[in-house]
């Protein structure tokens, strides 16, 4: 939080974007002039939009003052969002030498010199006439190319922004940053700066993102944070800070699998608070053993979210109907969260907002992400994943959820590595390894580590078939597993059969 010293905190005015007024504390300042940066299609226009129709939903006189967008640009952009911009009071800014007329055309004095003042008056007299409460001025673009020097545009910019304060306007001025050189001069000048950017990624859709780079008199949240456009405007995703949200309250008992073999090898289960990570080459079950957690929460009276990046839902919950879990009933009633995303469309604050607005609002108390091999994969471009996965699953930790990560090792048997290390993020750590042994493949479980208390270092075989999970009796006579290459040199009686009725 960035709090200037010796300053008197202004009154609030609400942004009229959801999370946006929580990391402005409470939104704009009243009475100032306050900077909208970012290069064209960054979402200026938007984000002004919707500042001014939550002042028309509180009855306040609004206007936009458009240099560079006609009135019927400005609705069509409003329709896209199915807004209606009746109450707003939109003013078209055509001076001299923008006409067609040229009877308009000024010849004997200085055309730039009549030309800014012409614009300076217009403006001065529609915000008497109207006399709003807030203003938009789009854009600052349009008087630094009329002012023609950097001393006359600042001097326009200081008279604007005393104007409106006389006025009791708040104001937001836009700018395209078709002039790299005067951003620093207009940041000097106004009460908050706001910069909106946009990154093309090589795939994949543009990650949008917003900084707070002052604002005076008022704390603030500072760093990135993402947003999307969407039909109904502005999304954003204020960045997460754990450690803002201690919960406090006493973690349950741990969750259980149900499975005896496999709550027995985690030293009875997994504990409230906590995240598990799941290691293991492709098929060897990881969705499956974190699926049979979320059942087991299920039928406790839970509610569940399963996040999945690598499989549509209906390959998902055909496999899991295959095993004898049927989703579409807690699905329906709402008490499991199935959500299906598309890495290469979601930024790192959007998969945040999602998991938070689920564990806020719906009291999930159990978090799947699956995996975070595909998320990571689709999105080279992201060098920050493990200060976002820590802060996530400090969050989840604190509110007293139990959080399963998948992660897929590349290869099927011997060394392998993973793409992305989170050991150290997890309090525990699950390692799935295939294995031949009697002419078959199959599959062993180990915990590696465990920080919340004992639990076993045996390794244990299991199977999946149509009834579920099976966990066999520690393997006592088998090497190698944690080098990649498992070796079981024991007794082919002391392993597992499949059901009469099942498959392997």
């Amino acid at each position: 939080m960035n709090i200037p010293e010796g300053s008197t905190k202004t009154q609030a005015i609400s942004t009229g974007i959801a999370g946006f007024d929580g990391i402005l504390d409470g939104g704009y300042a009243s009475h100032r002039v306050h900077l909208i940066e970012g290069q064209p299609g960054t979402g200026k226009t938007t984000l002004a939009l919707q500042f001014l129709l939550d002042g028309i939903s509180k009855r306040e006189r609004c206007l936009y003052i458009t240099l560079s967008e006609s009135k019927d640009e400005l609705r069509q952009v409003a329709e896209t969002h199915g807004w209606n911009l009746d109450g707003i009071e939109i003013f078209e800014l055509v001076p001299a030498e923008l006409s067609l007329d040229p009877k308009q055309q000024q010849t004997v004095v200085y055309a730039s010199d009549l030309e800014l003042g012409e614009t300076t008056k217009m403006t001065f007299d529609e915000v008497k006439r109207v006399a709003p409460a807030r203003v938009v001025f789009d854009s600052l673009s349009e008087i630094r190319l009329l002012a023609q020097n950097p001393l006359r545009y600042r001097r326009q910019v200081i008279a604007l922004k005393h104007f409106l304060a006389q006025e009791g306007c708040t104001g937001l001025l836009l700018d395209d940053l078709t002039d790299d050189a005067d951003d620093l001069n207009m940041h000097s000048l106004v009460h908050g700066v706001i910069r909106l950017e946009h990154n093309a990624l090589q795939y994949g859709a543009e990650r949008r993102r917003l900084r707070i780079f002052k604002m005076r008199g008022r704390s603030f949240r500072g760093g990135f944070h993402d947003f999307v456009i969407r039909k109904g405007g502005i999304i954003l995703f204020p960045r997460l800070i754990a450690s803002e949200h201690l919960d406090g309250k006493p973690l349950a008992e741990p969750l259980l699998s149900g499975i005896g073999e496999l709550d027995q090898l985690l030293g009875n289960g997994l504990d409230r608070g906590t995240s598990t990570l799941l290691m293991g080459p492709s098929g060897s079950g990881k969705s499956s053993i974190a699926m049979q957690f979320v059942m087991a929460a299920l039928a406790r009276g839970e509610r569940a979210l399963f996040v999945t990046f690598d499989e549509t839902k209906a390959i998902l919950m055909k496999r899991a109907a295959g095993m004898g879990w049927h989703l579409d009933q807690p699905i329906a009633s709402g008490q499991l969260v199935l959500e299906q995303v598309d890495p290469a469309e979601l930024s790192p604050g959007e998969l945040t907002g999602m998991v938070r607005r689920r564990v806020e609002a719906d009291n999930v108390r159990v978090v799947v992400l699956d995996s975070l091999s595909g998320y990571q994969n689709a999105m080279p471009a992201e060098q920050f994943m493990l200060l976002l996965m820590h802060e996530m699953l400090t969050y989840l930790n604190h509110r007293g959820v139990v959080t399963m990560l998948t992660l897929a090792q590349h290869g099927l048997i011997g060394s392998m590595q993973s793409s992305v290390d989170l050991t150290y993020l997890s309090d525990t750590v699950l390692l799935l390894r295939f294995f031949e042994a009697a002419g078959k493949i199959r599959r062993a479980i180990s915990v590696l580590k465990k920080r919340t208390g004992r639990h076993e270092d045996e390794i244990r075989e299991y199977r999946l078939d149509n009834r579920g999970i099976r966990v066999g009796p520690p393997l006592a006579e088998f090497q190698g597993v944690l080098s990649g290459s498992p070796i079981y040199t024991g007794q082919h009686g002391a392993l597992l059969t499949a059901r009469s009725n099942g498959h392997s």
